[in-house]
Order: C-alpha cells, then structure tokens, then sequence
C-alpha cells in the first residue's frame, strides 16, 4: 500500500486510494494532526494526584480570578466598541485543574526527590503533545520540526531532528497500517519548493535527506518527494473535465509554493514550472507577537535587545528558544523584569504562540478582539484589532506579492483560474492579496487542510499502478 504524507509546517496528514476512493488517515477522531511531539522526561506520578479539599479549594479561586478577569475584559472591549471572545467555563476548568496540578508536581518534586517518577515509553504527538507539555512543565516539545531541516546543524542536533522526524514518520506509518488493515511500507511525501534554509538550495537537499533517512528507520520501504504545489496540481487535475492553464498557490504554514500547471481532461497533469518562497502562516503568528505582545513585555520600551523577542516568538525553533531561556532579566525595570522572566518559564512561550494564533484566527472573522496574557501577570491582557493584524501581516504580505509579481513576469501564458489552497489560505487578508495579484482571472479556492495530501494519494495511487 502506498501512500501520501504531507510532512506539514503546522499540521501533517496522510491519505491514500482504496479502489477509486480517497481515503484520508485518521489519527484519532481527526483527519490531521499538529505537527509537533513531546518527549517526556521524568515526572511525578499523575495518578498520585488527588483532589483534595485543599487542592479543590484552589482551583476554585484560580476560576474566580480568571472569571473576575474576563468581565474586566469585556467591559474593556464593549467600551472600544469591540468583541471579546468569552472562555467556557470548562475551559477556566480545565486551565485551573492544571495550574494546581503542576504546582502540586513541582512542590512534591521538590520535598521529595526520591517521590515516585514515570518515564513516559512513548511519545505524544499533536494537540496532545501541546497540552501534556503544558501540564507537566518538564520534557521536550518540538513544534513545526520541518522548519529546522534545512538549517546548518551540527552532528548531534541532526541526530536529533532525525529522531524527531522518525517519531513523527513512524506514528503516520502506523496509524494508517492500522486503518487499512495492512502493512504501509511506501509513500510519497510532500516538500516544498525551498525548505526554509540558512544554505539555500544545499538546505533543501538536507531536508530531503534527512526525510529520506527518518523514513527508512521509520519502516518504510522506499519513499519518493513531491513539490507541494505540484501535489495541489494533482488534486485540482481531478476537478477539472476540459484541458486547461491553471496557476497553484499553496500557502502553508511554513512556506508559499506556487505551480503554472496544464491540468484536466484526460491528458496527465503538467508542470510548467514552479516558484517558492520560505515564509508562511507560522511567520503571521510571529509578527502579530512581536507587533501586539511583545511591546507588554518591553520590545522597543527597554534596552532589551530585538532580537531577543524575536527568540521568544520563535517557537519552532529549538536554537533561538534555547538562547532566549538563557537571557538574565534581573537588571531589567519592572513590570517588564517580571513578565520577561515569567515568558522564560516551561511552556510559556508556547502560550503565548498559541494565543497569537487564536487571535489571528479570531480576527479573520471579527474587527475586535482581546488577547489574555494572565499566565504572565494576574491581569494582563492586550486588545488586538483588525488594523493591528493588517499592520503585523504587512512584511508578509509584501513578500508573498513580490514572489506573485515574479510569477507573472514568468508564466508562459495566462491562466484560466488560479487555484489557491494550503492552511493560511484561510486568512481574509491572504486571500485578498492574491486576488489583488491576479485581477480578471477566476479563483478557485481548494481544500485548506487537505487539498496538497489528496494530491499526494493521487500521485500515490499512480505510482503504485505504474509499479504493477
């Protein structure tokens, strides 16, 4: 059985033909995981924890307080005229239970070093990983690990992302064996046009390299690599019953691919020529952090350096988290001293990304919103409008334009339609701008999560056809 991977930035996903039916790979009730895994060290026994009275007792207050914060928060934002996103009661729960959890872990490794531990046999992956990361505060979370690939590694950090990605590799492999009812050895895994790389096109042959080494020891017999967008070319092929000129925008969440492809009818798809750049979705999340967090925290308020924050923001990448974790605040005026030191804590910076990304998700749909920064001072928050996002998104904006500008300079021809799919391809913002690039010219909008692995299957199922 052969199969297709999208190795993807934010999220990875599998899928294959059984007969004439694509069928994508679940992975638990979802058709798609966020591509991150959580290597646990040791930790305290959770089965030990038991709420008592006491613990109860905190729980109830951590809620009070965020409940007392919320209503702050909403009166802030009805007097701005704004919207504000009000947190379910079980989500307050939840947040509190695992607040008093950890404080217990840490006070009971703390009295008793010799307590009890549990070394984790297996890794987690995906939103599981995320939230057992936050909940223990010990071990390891690799978020967006095909962000690193391409970069110039030493010996053992490339040991290291090999690891990673056999984990990730090995977890799909197994999840669709068990589906399918039979042993996966083969697939063809998705890549895009330039990984994003510190050795230009040295770093995409690394990448590739280090894909093909992980999936070996993964159990995968043989794998072959397919651009992205040509992947996209395959999937949009299937919709199309006349002949046709189609341009393939692929905006991850890692990187923006673009293909000109001849597609439909019964000819074979047909790659004319394809571009790339190494920006994406991830970098949205970190512009918006760095124009509407970081100032919370000091960014061009201090004699804290730039950079510095840019570290903090950069969750999926391990060198710059590492070297942030490093820094020493305790010269720095508060309150900035203490939320810098706060961000410094395990899984912090983690929060703070994933509030960034709620927010850039919540403003697609509303101009107002309200980021809560609590887990790093009992009442900070931030309000966040729509103009906020374009200004932040801007330098991406600007980029991904340039890349369509070259693309039109270069096409041999003009397209029917323009075929626009990947994850950031959500964004109003995005969406606009490469309708702007393209004026007069159809498009048509794929699949934003699974249009590039459905096209995969399909160069899956060719492959395994062609073999027979």
């Amino acid at each position: 059985m052969n199969i297709g991977i999208d190795f993807g930035t934010s999220y990875s996903a599998a899928a294959t033909f059984v007969g004439d039916e694509l069928t994508l790979i679940h992975f638990g009730e979802a058709r798609q995981f966020r591509t991150a895994v959580f290597f646990p060290e040791v930790v305290p026994d959770p089965n030990d924890f038991q709420l008592t009275p006491e613990l109860d007792a905190q729980v109830e207050a951590h809620i009070r307080s965020a409940r007392a914060q919320q209503r702050q928060f909403a009166m802030e934002a009805q007097q701005r005229g704004g919207a504000f996103v009000e947190r379910s009661d079980s989500e307050l729960r939840r947040d509190a239970l695992r607040t008093v959890r950890r404080q217990w872990m840490e006070r009971r490794a703390a009295e008793s070093p010799t307590a009890t531990v549990e070394s984790f046999q297996h890794a987690l992956f995906g939103d599981e990983a995320v939230e057992a990361y936050l909940e223990y505060g010990d071990g390891n979370l690799i978020e967006s690990p095909k962000s690193m690939l391409g970069y110039r590694l030493d010996p053992q950090v490339r040991k290291v992302i090999v690891h990673i990605a056999t984990h990730i590799l090995e977890h799909i492999r197994l999840a669709a064996s068990r589906q399918l009812g039979e042993a996966v050895r083969t697939a063809v895994i998705g890549r895009p046009v330039h990984f994003r790389s510190s050795m230009g096109e040295k770093g995409s042959e690394q990448a590739v390299e280090i894909l093909r080494e992980a999936a070996a020891v993964a159990g995968f017999d043989a794998v072959s690599f397919l651009e992205e967008p040509a992947a996209a070319a395959m999937h949009y092929h299937k919709r199309l019953t006349t002949r046709q000129a189609a341009l393939i925008v692929d905006i991850g969440g890692g990187t923006t691919d673009v293909a000109f492809a001849e597609l439909g009818g019964d000819e074979l798809p047909r790659i004319v020529h394809t571009w790339g750049l190494a920006k994406g979705g991830t970098d949205l999340d970190i512009n918006l952090s760095m124009h509407s967090f970081m100032p919370q925290l000091g960014n061009n308020v201090t004699r804290v350096p730039v950079h510095h924050f840019v570290e903090a923001a950069s969750v999926h990448n391990l060198p710059k988290q590492r070297e942030f974790r490093r820094q020493d605040y305790r010269m720095v005026d508060e309150p900035w001293q203490s939320r810098l030191r706060a961000l410094q804590q395990p899984g912090a910076t983690t929060r703070l990304n994933q509030t960034a990304e709620r927010s850039k998700i919540t403003l697609s749909a509303v101009d107002d919103t309200h980021a809560d920064l609590g887990f790093l001072e009992p009442g900070l928050g931030v309000g966040i409008a729509r103009a906020d996002m374009d200004e932040a998104v801007e330098p991406f904006i600007h980029r991904m334009q340039r890349l369509l500008a070259e693309v039109r300079e270069e096409w041999p021809g003009v397209p029917a339609s323009v075929f626009l799919t990947g994850g950031t391809s959500r964004s109003p913002i995005v969406k606009a701008a490469v309708r702007d690039s393209f004026p007069g010219i159809p498009m048509v909008e794929g699949d934003p999560s699974l249009g590039v692995v459905s096209g995969l299957a399909v160069a899956a199922a060719e492959a395994a056809t062609a073999t027979v």
